[in-house]
């Protein structure tokens, strides 16, 4: 049932903009596996073998510490309402500072100039193989809305309380890895 394509076509690129939440899934060569939810409104697809996504502050930074350690990246999409379909992004990801000149052009880009609160690097993805499979077995939900705890949370915080929490909290991940948010000091 599964389906492999070498890159994102303009049928597969549909599916994606449907979608209101994917997963990224890491892992260093040693430790623990992350799995994350994102927003899909945070992910931009670059090109046929490239997306990235507006990565925003959270309790751990475990996918910055695996791309540290390891390169590779999994994206993860699954329909939650309308026909099934799981879609996955197979690749090689790294981290975009946000205090580099690529995140700027990235943001001022794809991203039309919207950064959110608490905005805190970007992750890119290199697709190296795109995979389809039929999810029969995920339930059928109905999407209500975004949440806006994330944003109202960061928002709420001054730009010295919201680098304080990274400091304590996005540094270093569960597996004592390091994850290079400050790296450049």
């Amino acid at each position: 049932m599964a389906k492999q394509f070498p890159s994102i076509d303009d049928r597969l690129s549909d599916f994606l903009a449907r979608q209101h939440i994917f997963f990224t899934g890491s892992a260093a060569p040693d430790g623990r596996v992350n799995v994350s939810p994102k927003p899909a409104s945070a992910l931009r697809i670059l090109g046929p073998n490239q997306a990235v996504y507006l990565d925003q502050t959270g309790s751990s930074n475990e996918t910055a510490a695996h791309l540290g350690q390891s390169n590779r990246l999994t994206i993860m999409f699954c329909a939650v309402e309308g026909p099934p379909q799981i879609l996955r992004l197979f690749g090689s990801g790294r981290v975009i500072r946000r205090d580099s000149s690529e995140y700027a052009d990235l943001l001022a880009g794809p991203f039309e100039g919207h950064e959110p609160p608490g905005a805190r690097q970007m992750i890119l993805i290199d697709i190296d193989l795109v995979q389809t499979s039929c999810g029969f077995g995920v339930p059928l939900f109905d999407y209500k809305a975004e949440r806006q705890s994330l944003d109202r949370w960061a928002a709420a915080k001054s730009s010295e309380e919201l680098e304080a929490y990274q400091r304590e909290k996005n540094q270093i991940s569960l597996d004592g890895f390091p994850t290079g948010l400050f790296a450049g000091e």
